[in-house]
């Protein structure tokens, strides 16, 4: 019976979030936070769940002007807890389909997100070159899931180079972003569903790298997420 209310309570709040997003989106225009103010609106929906999310942001992300976020991606709670931590003057890189999907795609679309066709590893690769240059021309941030789609419980998938790549092109940090694990961990008929950490790390600066240096960025990144992510677990099983 939880579940079900939670999942018609759902349905409304993204028709009315949509609704208003889409008339936010005709008065900003092309303002650079259309995404965060859209973040603002999903974050609160976390409690729906019986979620109850804890941030962190480290301070030395608050120099960095402009940068490649890079966030494990996990599951749809993924919507939830990062929208507790997207930054000013960001948008996300996703899939092109996106924009067909009822309501949330619309929406997607409608705040100026990048949408690359990941199914052509040719036009993806060309995309990014075309996101590295909007983010020249604009000042904006990106946040993309390297990991290229949900794990669902499946453990941390290899990383996909895109983002190191528009990074190192670009001449801007990596800040990874992790949040804790939540497979299995939120059971729609749970009243309670505990605790979520999300985390936004230091900076990593690319200044000086090449395409050369990808491949250990990669290892990097992916090496320093996923122990951030076993200390977030740790720090919850205290709790």
């Amino acid at each position: 019976m939880i579940a079900l209310v939670r999942l018609v309570v759902l349905f409304f709040l993204i028709l009315l979030v949509t609704a208003g997003g889409l008339i936010m989106c005709l008065f900003l225009g092309r303002s650079k936070d259309r995404v965060y103010f859209i973040a603002k609106a999903f974050a609160p929906v976390a409690r729906l769940f019986g979620l109850r999310v804890q941030k962190h942001v480290s301070y030395k992300t608050l120099d960095v002007k402009q940068g490649v976020y890079i966030a494990n991606h996990q599951n749809n709670f993924d919507l939830f807890t990062f929208s507790h931590v997207v930054p000013h003057g960001t948008v996300t890189v996703g899939k092109s389909s996106l924009k067909w999907l009822p309501f949330f795609g619309w929406l997607y679309w409608a705040t100026g997100n990048f949408l690359i066709q990941r199914n052509d590893r040719h036009k993806a690769i060309a995309t990014i070159g075309q996101i590295v240059e909007k983010m020249s021309d604009t000042g904006l941030s990106i946040w993309m899931f390297p990991e290229g789609t949900r794990s669902r419980g499946r453990g941390w998938l290899p990383f996909k180079r895109g983002a190191f790549y528009a990074a190192i092109q670009a001449g801007v940090p990596i800040i990874p972003v992790v949040c804790s694990s939540t497979h299995n961990k939120v059971k729609l008929n749970r009243f309670d569903n505990g605790h979520a950490k999300v985390e936004v790390m230091d900076p990593i600066y690319t200044d000086g790298l090449t395409e050369q240096d990808i491949p250990q960025l990669v290892s990097r990144c992916e090496a320093l997420m996923q122990a951030k992510q076993q200390e977030l677990d740790d720090a919850l099983a205290l709790l």
